[in-house]
């Protein structure tokens, strides 16, 4: 049962859907709350404060979660399947007042559709390995006009899948860690 890592929620335990998803290791979330915070000094902008993260392919929420704990005011979370998002709400609940998060149970692609007015200073992206299009989710965002100048994106995928980053986003660092690729993009 993985924990909090960080902020003012450090060690509560989540709950995580047994088989349905993959959970971002600690020594993972360590890294990406890590560099997110070394860009927000070196850019000088506020991450947390006043701001939101939107977690796309969900899961039990330990990315979202752990920015919540971190100080961050508000967390969406866009998980399609029905199962593991009540587990979601669960750990939701542990740690988040009602409105500092939102639930959106449905695909990624349409639920970027219905909060393209979110400002997040945050998104991350998770997908199932090899199963989802990354591409398309960036476009999406594009589109949609939901990233804004300031805005880390970070997308967890396999190492040795191929991931095209459109031309008005720029990779700022990769991390690799056994067969797990970070792309971090602004």
């Amino acid at each position: 049962m993985p924990n909090i890592i960080g902020g003012k929620y450090k060690r509560t335990k989540l709950d995580v859907p047994s088989n349905l998803v993959r959970p971002t290791s600690a020594l993972k979330r360590e890294a990406i709350f890590s560099i997110i915070e070394s860009f927000s000094i070196k850019h000088s902008i506020e991450i947390y404060k006043n701001k939101s993260i939107i977690d796309i392919f969900a899961g039990s929420g330990l990315i979202g979660l752990e920015a919540i704990s971190r100080g961050m005011s508000m967390s969406y979370f866009i998980e399609s399947n029905n199962s593991v998002a009540k587990i979601l709400e669960k750990n939701c609940k542990k740690i988040c007042k009602n409105q500092e998060y939102e639930i959106i149970l449905n695909k990624a692609i349409t639920a970027l559709e219905h909060i393209f007015n979110v400002k997040p200073s945050i998104i991350f992206i998770d997908p199932p390995y090899k199963k989802e299009n990354i591409n398309l989710i960036l476009i999406k965002i594009i589109e949609r006009k939901i990233k804004i100048n300031n805005t880390i994106i970070i997308i967890e995928t396999g190492r040795e899948e191929k991931v095209i980053i459109p031309t008005e986003l720029t990779v700022f660092k990769e991390k690799n860690y056994g067969k797990t690729k970070l792309l971090f993009i602004n």
